[in-house]
């Protein structure tokens, strides 16, 4: 949390709250038009900023709630490869991911095996946005990478992100 520690969506609703105190004290001080339609468009106005908020609070929690379920689908994933090697230095992305038809974040994974026999690889891949903020995370499965040799996937958003978005090697485990 930032400044104040109150989080978009309750800043909306309090500023919808605010636009309707606000009107309502305008509706003593109006010249041009009748108390009733001042306090008519002001009701309205603020019914609009209250629906805005209450939208934007639905979004911001349908968005933590996919990252939630993508996060702990990931730790399952992991969970299957308990006699894996650590293997988050033989693994490298691309950096910034790019968006493909549907919207989703892509990047290219690479996997290295230094091993002298084929190998998988499990990765966990986060994306993140420019402040570090975790927007989605991802695991890709790299099957039978050949001894001393690379081979690529693709890491693809659960959901469309919008913005810049930065990929990281959260993990990854050879077997």
């Amino acid at each position: 949390m930032r400044g104040n520690g109150v989080r978009g969506p309750v800043r909306l609703i309090l500023a919808a709250a605010a636009v309707a105190a606000l009107a309502a004290s305008l509706t003593a001080c109006s010249d041009d038009s009748s108390p009733s339609d001042t306090a008519s468009r002001a009701a309205s106005a603020a019914s609009r900023a209250a629906s805005a908020a209450s939208r934007a609070a639905s979004a911001a929690t349908q968005a933590g709630d996919a990252l939630a379920s993508a996060t702990a689908e990931a730790g399952r994933r992991f969970d299957e490869f308990k006699d894996g090697a650590d293997a988050k230095s033989e693994v490298k992305l691309d950096g910034t991911a790019s968006p493909d038809s549907d919207g989703r974040a892509t990047a290219r994974v690479t996997a290295s095996n230094p091993t002298d026999s084929a190998r998988s690889y499990v990765v966990q891949v986060d994306f993140r946005d420019k402040s570090g903020n975790l927007l989605d995370t991802t695991v890709v499965t790299l099957n039978d990478v050949a001894a001393n040799a690379s081979k690529d996937a693709t890491a693809r958003s659960n959901r469309a992100l919008t913005g810049d978005v930065d990929t990281t090697v959260a993990r990854a485990v050879r077997h």
